[in-house]
């Protein structure tokens, strides 16, 4: 039971990575600033820091998010526009940024996204994660009422939508970082 119990279990784990031609801190500063995920996020459209420090560990994003209709089109997940709220959990510039999906009634819950960055030469590798160890209150409810290989097949084909998400991301946020960087005026 030792080895076994103590590896963790994910319901999700997913994980990409880019080299962006940014130093860490720069692309640090960009992943961070969470109400600027519209420009690169295949679902949330942006937001607001709600509570807290902007980016510091403890303040709290609330996002606002768009789900288009094929998306795991035979699940009961939510469709349109809804928002979620999340927590800071690490806020290290230059290196990490992660939150917590939060519940309805503001507790941490167990799905967490994450930002990591470890300079190249260059630029930096970012790094994009997403784990969920055990179900959120969405996960939840959508699941209620499948039988068990309905709920493989749903995070079976959940966490291919991660994968693809998450490589969406990297992709538009590079793209964001490189065109920052030329539209600023270049100082002599």
């Amino acid at each position: 039971m030792g080895e076994k119990h103590s590896e963790m279990q994910h319901l999700l784990l997913a994980s990409a990575e880019i080299f962006v031609p940014a130093t860490a801190e720069e692309t640090y500063s960009v992943v961070s600033d969470l109400p600027r995920s519209g420009e690169w996020s295949p679902e949330c459209v942006g937001g607001e820091w709600v509570l807290g420090e902007p980016a510091a560990v403890g303040s709290v994003f609330r996002g606002e998010n768009v789900r288009k209709e094929d998306v795991v089109s035979w699940a009961p997940v939510v469709r349109g526009r809804w928002h979620t709220e999340s927590e800071v959990i690490v806020a290290d510039p230059g290196r990490s940024f992660h939150w917590a999906m939060r519940t309805n009634s503001g507790e941490k819950q167990d799905s967490v996204w994450a930002f990591e960055l470890e300079p190249a030469q260059g630029g930096c590798v970012l790094t994009h994660h997403f784990r969920m160890g055990r179900a959120t209150e969405g996960i939840l409810n959508i699941t209620a009422e499948m039988d068990e290989a309905q709920k493989q097949r749903f995070f079976r084909e959940w966490n291919v939508k991660i994968e693809q998400d998450l490589e969406s991301t990297l992709h538009r946020i590079r793209d964001v970082i490189v065109n920052d960087r030329t539209a600023r005026p270049q100082l002599p």
